[in-house]
């Protein structure tokens, strides 16, 4: 791994958040540092435990056991133990492209869980059952998540804009019995017939016994009147009480599928307690959070962010937030900037796609709104270049506002790294320092400690959030994530940067799965929808640079005889994966090529692919069978670009 990354110099910390609370937090370190145990001991006991732990952890690191004997409940933690003091505050905004917007008060949602909780009993539905949620970003999303979460049900969201063919992949591997979801999603200005793609997928899964629907469009649906049941109905005869479940801190909260580096996604688990102490110091710490605060984290609840930091995150700590349906440019360019104004709204989590997306709207736009309320910027999903962080810095945050660039992923369930704002100088393209608790190391191809340089990152300590296992897949999870009993610690499949302060920059992904608008795409997923095209005989999938989404697709395929390289052919290819997987995985560019760079063992060489795209120098080439192919392949990309000037 080649060592050619170099951070900027360091913008001083905020003399406003150094004031507030660096002491507090430079204690929190010491603490961590000399006692990891006593350190998560003191998050935890931030939440409400119905029996109290008998020990912090125990276990080895790929089974490390927290808070074991202790008993609590999510939702609990998320409503009900906010009542005394706040059952009038507001917990959600809620606002569309449409202009649509209501609020929803923490006792309207306590009571609003409670029925759905005691709905989904009437259906059936009891502690380690599974539920599908295939759901826009409106309020009963929320509602359907913490449902789950009181009766002890195991959630797995799926992000709607999936296709048919991976919602039933995801319904059938974690076998679910029920699928909640809308009668329509609004999107760029169209209202999306997202229960038709359920019931597509409900063809292939029989196991599921019951859908719930919300109305929440004026689009026709088709209902199953003895499988599908109106979200309205349901709560019209229900009892507003449900006590909710006692969980075991080991107990699955949820399982959210995540891409891998084969084509069958990952049913990631993350556990009750372990999850809800990361999610609740993670989110305090980073956000350095006050309680008149109003938060917008711009992810869908699709995501692992739309987890932790939309859904328990805040509402574990009491907050008001603003959610929003609909896309960050609809129904106009300046639609977050007039929301944040409107709302005002004071910490801002986005994706760097989206701070790109705004750059190239140009300067002035933002600046024809009121922004003085946002305190804090955040940023999410993929390293944070240094062009854009300097005009997130500078016109969004009006270089008031410090800037958290936070590295975590679907496994570790909160973030590891970041800079905080009360006791950290910010460096643009660095996503800081490791979080009190979290003990990180860069190794080389050696395993040898990288003190300075670039490396594979690695977690070298267990922590409370990380994932607890692959559902149903043991055998997977031991050899993607601890292939070797020895090598004790949790290797993170991406390669990172520390400089000579310790300061870490993520560098990217040294595995197979791109990060395309700050979402994980396996490119053998991809592959594996293209060559179910009729036309395709093979199909490799890289990652180029894009200026907007991070990385953009490119399909390398090869056609059977009897087939020509058509434009048509190419836009079939490009549908045929909106189907398979999503309009997100649809390949940028289909380069068709007369065969394939391959090794003498007949396997396909895509990093040769990568460094014709990328335009490096091409590695190692003494195990390819096939220079020619190398070669013609490279003259097509070639021409293909040449043909997009």
């Amino acid at each position: 791994m080649h060592d050619t990354c170099k951070t900027e110099a360091a913008v001083p910390v905020n003399p406003a958040f150094k004031e507030q609370a660096n002491i507090q937090h430079e204690h929190l370190y010491t603490l961590a540092a000399h006692d990891p145990q006593a350190y998560w001991n003191l998050q935890a006991q931030k939440l409400s435990w119905f029996t109290p732990y008998h020990a912090v952890m125990d276990g080895t690191f790929a089974h490390a056991r927290w808070f074991a004997g202790g008993t609590l409940n999510l939702a609990y933690n998320c409503l009900d133990r906010h009542m005394p003091y706040a059952a009038d505050r507001i917990a959600l905004y809620c606002a569309d492209e449409l202009g649509g917007m209501r609020t929803v008060t923490y006792s309207q949602l306590l009571e609003e869980v409670q029925k759905l909780a005691n709905g989904l009993k009437s259906l059936g539905v009891s502690k380690g059952d599974r539920v599908a949620i295939y759901m826009p970003m409106i309020s009963e999303a929320v509602v359907a998540m913490l449902a789950c979460a009181r009766i002890g049900a195991i959630h797995t969201v799926v992000f709607a804009g999936f296709s048919a063919q991976a919602l039933a992949d995801r319904i059938q591997d974690a076998s679910c019995s029920v699928v909640i979801t809308a009668d329509g999603s609004l999107r760029k200005g169209k209202m999306l017939a997202i229960k038709n793609t359920v019931d597509c997928a409900l063809e292939r899964c029989p196991e599921v016994k019951h859908t719930v629907v919300v109305q929440h469009s004026s689009l026709a649906c088709s209902m199953d009147l003895e499988r599908d049941i109106w979200y309205h109905d349901l709560l019209a005869d229900v009892d507003a009480v449900c006590a909710p479940e006692p969980m075991q801190s080991e107990d699955a909260a949820f399982i959210l599928y995540t891409s891998g580096t084969t084509g069958k996604p990952k049913g990631i688990i993350h556990a009750v307690g372990g999850y809800a102490v990361g999610a609740a110091s993670s989110m305090e710490l980073v956000f350095d959070v006050k309680a008149d605060d109003i938060y917008w984290c711009t992810a869908d609840v699709g995501w692992i962010t739309g987890h932790t930091y939309v859904v328990y995150g805040p509402l574990l700590l009491g907050m008001s937030q603003l959610i929003y349906e609909g896309a960050l440019s609809h129904p106009h360019q300046a639609i977050t900037w007039q929301l944040i104004d409107q709302y005002k709204v004071s910490i801002l989590y986005t994706a760097p796609t989206a701070v790109r997306m705004f750059s190239q709207w140009g300067d002035a736009l933002p600046h024809n709104y009121d922004l003085s309320s946002l305190r804090l910027l955040g940023s999410v999903g993929e390293p944070l270049n240094p062009q854009a962080w300097h005009w997130y810095y500078k016109h969004i945050g009006r270089e008031r506002c410090p800037i958290v660039d936070t590295w975590w992923q679907t496994e570790t369930g909160s973030i590891m790294i970041s800079s905080l704002p009360s006791i950290h100088a910010m460096k643009p393209g660095c996503v800081g320092k490791p979080l009190p608790g979290i003990t990180v190391e860069l190794v080389d191809d050696l395993r040898m400690s990288v003190q300075q340089g670039t490396g594979y990152l690695t977690i070298t300590t267990p922590w409370p959030s990380m994932m607890r296992g692959i559902w149903a897949d043991e055998a997977r999870f031991r050899a993607t994530y601890f292939p070797n009993d020895r090598y004790d610690r949790y290797v993170s499949g991406d390669a990172a940067h520390v400089d000579e302060t310790h300061d870490i920059m993520i560098v990217g992904r040294v595995d197979d799965v791109l990060n395309v608008s700050g979402h994980r795409i396996g490119t053998a997923e991809v592959e594996s929808a293209i060559v179910e095209y009729i036309a395709v005989a093979e199909a490799a999938v890289v990652g180029k640079p894009d200026a907007i989404k991070g990385q953009a697709l490119v399909a390398f395929v090869l056609l059977k005889d009897g087939y020509a390289a058509t434009e048509e052919l190419a836009v079939g290819i490009k549908q045929q994966v909106v189907a398979s997987i999503g309009a997100l995985a649809r390949p940028d560019e289909i380069i068709f090529c007369a065969d394939l760079p391959k090794t003498r063992s007949g396997k396909i060489m895509r990093r040769l692919l990568k460094d014709i795209v990328q335009g490096n120098t091409l590695s190692d080439v003494t195990t390819l069978a096939n220079q020619d192919a190398l070669a013609l392949v490279a003259q097509q990309w070639q021409h293909a670009q040449q043909e997009l000037r």
